[in-house]
């Protein structure tokens, strides 16, 4: 596939860029630091701003799928208008996992403990999901992480769920960037999720 990764040079961008490239996918990697953009074959790397829909738009036509790596600055209406413009069928998204279930009608961010100084980003992936939601005209999935997203080694293996926070025996929720972006580009080339969220952790 053709696919375009927006925010190419940040943690989670670059671990999917490489998974794709590793694949064979052809990549558009669009960052505003394209120099920071991992140098594989396969990858084209490309300045751009995903904060005007025109020009985003020109970059990410022709592709099959777009990739958002993006912190939550850039609203979904953004990308989605910049997607009908180009023509591009199907949206994934690095999510957070503040919106997931811990319990049975409990979200990770209703926890006491979660920490105060996350839930601005967290409410702005809250937000993006449900205006997400509410699209019909692109073919999206949201992409809910482990609680704990770390450097750490490529295992080449993960459990994935829903809605609900996926934990270890020990109750833990973590996935390294590289596991994590298996389970990405597995979602780009399985489609097991169109227009709903999934999440994925050891």
């Amino acid at each position: 596939m053709k696919v375009a990764v927006i925010g190419a040079s940040g943690r989670a961008g670059s671990e999917i860029t490489r998974e794709l490239a590793a694949r064979g996918h052809s990549v558009i990697a669009i960052a505003r630091k394209p120099e920071a953009i991992p140098r594989l074959p396969g990858v084209t790397p490309h300045a751009g701003d995903a904060a005007s829909p025109a020009a985003l738009a020109d970059l990410i036509r022709g592709s099959d799928a777009v990739i958002s790596a993006l912190h939550f600055d850039v609203s979904a209406e953004t990308l989605l208008s910049a997607l009908k413009l180009a023509g591009v069928p199907r949206l994934l998204v690095t999510g957070g996992a503040a919106s997931l279930e811990a319990a049975p009608g409990v979200r990770v961010i209703d926890d006491p403990a979660f920490p105060e100084e996350w839930k601005g980003a967290a409410l702005g992936g809250i937000a993006f999901l449900d205006a997400l939601r509410g699209e019909t005209g692109i073919d999206w999935t949201y992409f809910s992480p482990a609680a704990l997203l770390f450097e750490g080694p490529r295992l080449g293996a993960y459990r994935g769920g829903t809605d609900r926070l996926v934990t270890d025996a020990n109750g833990e929720s973590r996935i390294s960037f590289a596991d994590y972006a298996i389970a990405m580009v597995d979602e780009l080339e399985q489609h097991r999720h169109s227009r709903a969220r999934f999440t994925a952790a050891y």
